[in-house]
C-alpha cells in the first residue's frame, strides 16, 4: 500500500523560511511527477508547484522566486524550499504523487 508522508510546516513570522518534505513508499516505482498544493478554508486546492523526474518544475505565479522545488528520485522524496514567506502562504500543502496519491497534509502558518 502506497504512503506518502510529508513533514516539516509549522509557523513562521513573515520573511521567513520553511522546508516541506514528502516521501512515498510501499512499492511506487518510477514515479513521474510529484508536486506540491495547499488549500485554505472554503477554497479550492490549488497547485504549488510540481516537478517531473527529470527535473522539469512548474511553480505558481504566486510563488516564483521564493519557492523552490526538488526531488531526490533515489528516495522517491521531494521537497519544497519556501522563502521570504507571507501571510497568504498560510494553507494546510499536501504532496502529490502523479496527480494520484496524496499525503495528510502539513500546516503552514505565517503570521507576526
Amino acid at each position: 500500500q502506497v504512503q506518502v508522508v510529508e513533514s516539516g510546516g509549522g509557523s513562521v513570522q513573515p520573511g521567513g523560511s520553511l522546508r516541506l518534505s514528502c516521501a512515498a513508499s510501499g512499492g511506487i516505482f518510477g514515479i513521474n511527477v510529484m508536486g506540491w498544493y495547499r488549500q485554505t478554508p472554503g477554497k479550492q486546492r490549488e497547485l504549488v508547484a510540481k516537478i517531473t523526474s527529470g527535473g522539469s518544475a512548474n511553480y505558481a505565479d504566486s510563488v516564483k522566486g521564493r519557492f523552490t522545488i526538488f526531488r531526490d528520485n533515489a528516495k522517491n522524496a521531494v521537497y519544497l524550499q519556501m522563502n521570504s514567506l507571507k501571510p497568504e502562504d498560510t494553507a494546510v500543502y499536501y504532496c502529490n504523487v502523479d496527480y494520484y496519491y496524496w499525503g495528510q497534509g502539513t500546516q503552514v502558518a505565517v503570521s507576526s
